[in-house]
């Protein structure tokens, strides 16, 4: 790779998707001008950039969760802070930029005026839940997003597929590895099938009918 054709204000939006890179590589893309709508992921010595531009159905199930955490943690009085699209990093090891990222309970990250607008997990606890809404990136969101993930700790991940109407959901187990799991312990006494019956719900409904819709069930759990 090409550390000029990294500096520069042009980045090529045709670059493979994991390619070999330095921690260096990927300050680069993640500082430069042109880069505010773009996202990076950093793992194990490769790169994968998404440029960005939401199609309908991404935004449409990104915001979707994003009200399915205000209903859930609102009924149930509980702090939270939904940071998704935020960067979060492990320095010179791993840095993501997740579609929904939650810390639950007080410790969330604060911004200090001097301090570069990351999450830098030498300094902040992990967040308790991350989220990837996956339209036409299921597969690496299950491999190498999933491991870079397990590589953070992240307690609890979700891989959001639209195409299939469905949540996968895996919990961090004690060997270190995650494990798919049918009930959400960051979200706790959550199915997942519920996550996937109110994602079906958008093949006939808007994103705001089908939260009312989940609002209704979760009421009764």
């Amino acid at each position: 790779m090409n550390p000029a054709t990294l500096n520069s204000s042009h980045l090529n939006p045709n670059l493979p998707k994991w390619q070999p890179a330095t921690w260096e590589d990927y300050l680069a893309y993640c500082d430069a001008e042109n880069f505010e709508d773009g996202r990076a992921f950093y793992h194990q010595g490769y790169l994968w950039i998404d440029r960005g531009n939401e199609g309908i159905d991404h935004a449409r199930v990104n915001n979707l969760f994003a009200m399915l955490f205000f209903l859930w943690f609102s009924q149930r009085g509980q702090i939270w802070d939904d940071l998704g699209g935020c960067v979060v990093e492990k320095p010179q090891q791993q840095g993501a930029a997740p579609d929904r990222l939650v810390y639950i309970g007080a410790g969330s990250p604060q911004w200090q005026a001097g301090e570069r607008r990351r999450i830098n997990l030498d300094i902040w606890r992990v967040p308790d839940l991350v989220g990837e809404v996956s339209d036409t990136t299921l597969a690496t969101d299950l491999d190498e997003k999933k491991q870079l993930y397990t590589a953070l700790k992240i307690p609890e991940y979700w891989a959001i597929d639209i195409q299939g109407k469905r949540v996968i959901a895996f919990c961090l187990q004690e060997n270190g590895k995650y494990e798919q799991v049918n009930y959400s312990l960051a979200l706790e006494g959550l199915p997942i099938a519920l996550l996937s019956q109110t994602l079906e719900r958008l093949t006939h409904e808007t994103n705001g009918t089908a939260a009312q819709w989940f609002a209704q069930q979760i009421a009764n759990l």
